[in-house]
């Protein structure tokens, strides 16, 4: 608690600081991923003049006039300011409504930006030396210790170690070299809603609040990145937010690069494998604490994959799915998003009394796409006027243990069904 407040205290002390009119004619500007490219030092090269130019208005707003800017990820699209300045990054809470207990990520542009981040005398372990070798650039966020000299406590919620990754989409590694400082930024919408993976997404939500949102096109990942820490003295590895890196694929890499007389590092999903309730009280990294993803209707999971609690019977889809279509006079407007080779859609055919909203996952067989396109999913059903929103569960292995992440914390209720 005392931390807790006296983050809040920081925090306002910030907030109390003259800031310029925030309210923006916010401009929607296109940007050409295509056309940026990097030297093996990490520098962006460009063929086009006016995506070096765009991007050089953004990092003016970022750096000289200390605005947050919307910028697209591999992940989704995010909300950055200049790291490194406490009054800008105080930016992003007031323009997203995120509490000041929720840590950021801060993402860097090259190796040398992550050391100029890093305390004088720490040293890469080598698993961590392995998970950056194979996976950065790229939606992996490592914990680092955080040096104080460097990085404003608002960024880490005044915890002692700092989340830090190095993003491959061309645009956002591009901003974050022409303005020559890493960004933190977490996703670009009001806290607790879906993270925004098209432009338009942003637009709906923050229009007015930011002064540029750069479009680069949709998000080819469409989930957060993964969290690793790997500061405990037992070298394990701990996933604390599953994202688009796998665990089936930090197993693998670490299998590759270490020894056979070497110990691997044993990989633990944060509440699959192991609790750690005072990480979940004051959270090193986003994610954690919060309410997160939930659009502005409810959503309820469709649990069919996993077994129902003890003492409670799943019912018949068919059942559930009849008694919701006529549980008022009126018609109601059903969301439904679910694998695209999944029973849930003959059934639906079937099933008269309500007016069926479909949006498909992608295969079972494919957990890629269902991360992909979870929250457009979520935000087109929405924005089709749903009165609530059903998701169907998905197996919890390679992305799907990530989709199943953010399904989970977006909805209100469960129910155990089978068909």
């Amino acid at each position: 608690m005392f931390l807790v407040k006296a983050l809040r205290q920081a925090f306002a002390a910030v907030a109390r600081r003259p800031m310029p009119d925030q309210s923006f004619l916010t401009q929607l500007l296109k940007c050409d991923p295509n056309s940026v490219s990097f030297t093996p030092a990490g520098q962006p090269e460009f063929t086009s003049p006016d995506t070096l130019s765009l991007l050089k208005t953004a990092a003016h707003h970022l750096c000289e006039q200390h605005h947050t800017v919307v910028f697209p990820t591999e992940t989704v699209y995010g909300l950055g300011a200049v790291a490194t300045n406490a009054e800008a990054s105080a930016k992003i809470f007031s323009t997203k409504g995120r509490p000041p207990d929720n840590p950021l990520i801060v993402h860097v542009s090259s190796s040398t930006m992550l050391e100029s981040l890093l305390p004088p005398d720490y040293a890469f372990s080598k698993a961590y030396r392995a998970l950056m070798k194979h996976f950065w650039p790229g939606p992996l966020t490592l914990l680092f210790p955080r040096n104080p000299d460097v990085i404003p406590t608002i960024i880490t919620a005044g915890q002692p170690s700092v989340a830090i990754r190095m993003p491959s989409h061309p645009v956002a590694r591009a901003l974050i070299a022409v303005a020559n400082a890493p960004l933190a930024a977490p996703s670009a919408n009001t806290s607790g809603k879906p993270s925004p993976t098209k432009a338009e997404h942003v637009l709906k939500d923050l229009n007015g609040k930011v002064p540029i949102i750069i479009d680069g096109g949709p998000c080819g990942v469409g989930l957060e990145s993964t969290v690793v820490d790997g500061l405990h003295a037992d070298g394990n590895i701990r996933i604390l937010r599953p994202g688009g890196i796998t665990v089936e694929q930090i197993e693998s890499v670490l299998k590759e690069e270490f020894l056979e007389e070497e110990s691997i590092p044993r990989v633990l999903v944060h509440r699959r494998d192991y609790q750690d309730e005072k990480m979940e009280a004051a959270p090193t990294t986003p994610g954690m604490k919060y309410t997160h993803y939930s659009p502005s209707v409810p959503v309820t999971l469709l649990a069919t994959v996993s077994s129902s609690p003890a003492g409670q019977s799943s019912q018949s889809m068919s059942a559930y799915l009849s008694r919701l279509s006529f549980a008022s006079a009126i018609p109601p407007r059903i969301g439904v998003l679910a694998p695209s080779d999944s029973q849930v859609w003959s059934l639906l055919d079937q099933i008269k009394g309500a007016e069926w909203h479909r949006y498909l996952m992608g295969p079972v067989a494919e957990p890629s796409l269902s991360a992909q396109r979870l929250f457009d999913g979520l935000l087109s059903l929405e924005a089709e006027g749903v009165d609530f929103i059903l998701v169907e569960e998905i197996a919890e292995t390679h992305e799907g243990l990530a989709v199943m992440n953010r399904v989970r914390k977006a909805a209100g209720s469960t129910e155990w069904l089978h068909y």
